[in-house]
């Protein structure tokens, strides 16, 4: 029987993030859109996710949700069993970088939840063409139901999250590196080089679409999802043989 596949979606966002893949997918595989919001570091919103999520889930994180996800494969290998990481980053913020969050942390303590969304999210991130601008909106009205604090716990979470390439290179279960081609804000070389770090890891390259190609190229996305779910159960076996030390 198919495990179950939990989506992570991005700072800001909800499950109409993926709500192309949950309709066209739901058919086949029991799918869950899990929320990270419940902690002021990726590691607390790990471990609450961990506590409701079943024993053992197939993964998928988009951006932000990408992170977590590497931070619930650091943290409980034996429970994910394939993992799909889109349009995110597996290094840490470098002080400038973590520094850059706090004009977007003073917006969302004065309420300016309208001017902190189109700083995260910019028209730019994502591929030319006409539903760019409806992207945007919803992208907007995600944001509004997440709400100002939580967003804010996302962004201190961000600031301090770790280094995961350590993780990547032991990861053995079967795992899909995807990105927009257009995505300016985590760049198809950062995903290049982190398929290269995981073993028998595929990458997909979405065309005419940016930072949230869920959105922008649903079919593409929908397409690669089901090949990675498909794929057998395999490469642990694999990995553990490699790993055992030659007969003397």
């Amino acid at each position: 029987m198919q495990e179950p596949l939990v989506f992570l979606p991005g700072m800001m966002c909800d499950a109409r993030l993926f709500g192309p893949q949950v309709t066209a997918m739901s058919r086949d595989v029991a799918v869950t859109v899990a929320p990270i919001t419940g902690g002021n570091r990726i590691e607390e919103i790990a471990s609450s996710l961990l506590d409701q999520l079943p024993l053992k889930f197939a993964l998928a994180g988009l951006s932000m949700g990408g992170i977590v996800a590497m931070e619930l494969l650091r943290r409980a290998p034996e429970r994910v069993t394939r993992i799909a990481l889109m349009d995110t980053n597996s290094l840490p913020e470098t002080p400038q970088t973590a520094a850059d969050y706090e004009p977007l942390i003073t917006k969302l303590k004065a309420g300016l939840l309208d001017q902190a969304a189109a700083s995260i999210v910019r028209p730019e991130y994502l591929a030319p063409g006409p539903e760019r601008t409806s992207i945007l909106n919803l992208v907007a009205k995600m944001a509004e139901n997440v709400g100002c604090e939580a967003i804010i716990r996302q962004a201190r979470a961000l600031q301090r999250r770790r280094d995961y390439q350590a993780t990547l290179r032991k990861c053995n279960v079967p795992a899909l590196v995807m990105c927009g081609e257009h995505d300016t804000l985590t760049p198809v070389k950062r995903h290049e080089f982190m398929a290269g770090m995981i073993p028998h890891a595929d990458l997909a390259i979405i065309r005419d679409a940016g930072h949230l190609p869920t959105l922008e190229a649903p079919d593409a996305v929908t397409a690669a999802l089901r090949a990675w779910i498909k794929q057998p159960l395999v490469l642990r076996t694999k990995m553990v043989r490699i790993e055992q030390p030659l007969a003397s």
